[in-house]
């Protein structure tokens, strides 16, 4: 199980990829069906945030850009609009981001959000789950997040992922995905 906690040092690649369409959950993603590279990250409210931690729920791990860019709030809105439900089904929502957690502290209390963001400025976990690519726009290529979605079962594998997320109804999707593997394996 690969370990990953803030201020160590990984050092892995990632391919390379282009586009900017939703990916819907794939059943032929690598990452499907093995367990979830577990983490530590301070929070916005500088408490440690371990992924292990969770254990016994649902998680909605999701990775975005940045914070207060439009998509980006709008996913974040979204997400926290939807806290409820999510807790209702027995899940909590962790966002991750490389801004630092201050900037995810103003994010927060800017949004009024209701779900918890983590920092991870060095990348480490965005390589473990393989959201740090290469991205191509005007011309210019250069590294940044692959906006994408991880659902995590309660016994820490993952169970859907999406990658190169939209983010206009993308909350309810996995909502929806969500309620359908609970009433699936529960």
């Amino acid at each position: 199980m690969e370990f990953y906690q803030a201020g160590s040092i990984i050092s892995l690649l990632s391919p390379c990829t282009t586009g900017d369409f939703e990916m819907n959950p794939s059943e032929t993603d690598p990452m499907q069906g093995q367990n979830a590279p577990v983490f530590c990250f301070p929070g916005a409210d500088s408490q440690e945030v371990c992924l292990d931690s969770f254990r016994g729920s649902w998680v909605v791990l999701y990775f975005y850009p940045k914070d207060n860019t439009p998509a980006c709030t709008k996913e974040a809105r979204d997400f926290s609009s939807a806290a409820g439900d999510f807790r209702e089904l027995g899940a909590v929502i962790l966002g991750v981001s490389p801004d630092p957690v201050k900037s995810h502290e103003n994010f927060i209390k800017k949004q009024d959000l209701a779900i918890t963001l983590l920092s991870d400025p060095e990348h480490g976990v965005l390589l473990m789950y393989d959201v740090w690519r290469k991205k191509k726009m005007y011309g210019r290529e250069y590294s940044g997040v692959e906006r994408s979605t991880f659902l995590i079962r309660p016994g820490g594998e993952i169970a859907a992922v999406w990658r190169r997320v939209k983010v206009n109804d993308h909350a309810l999707e996995v909502k929806k995905k969500l309620e359908e593997l609970k009433e699936k394996f529960e």
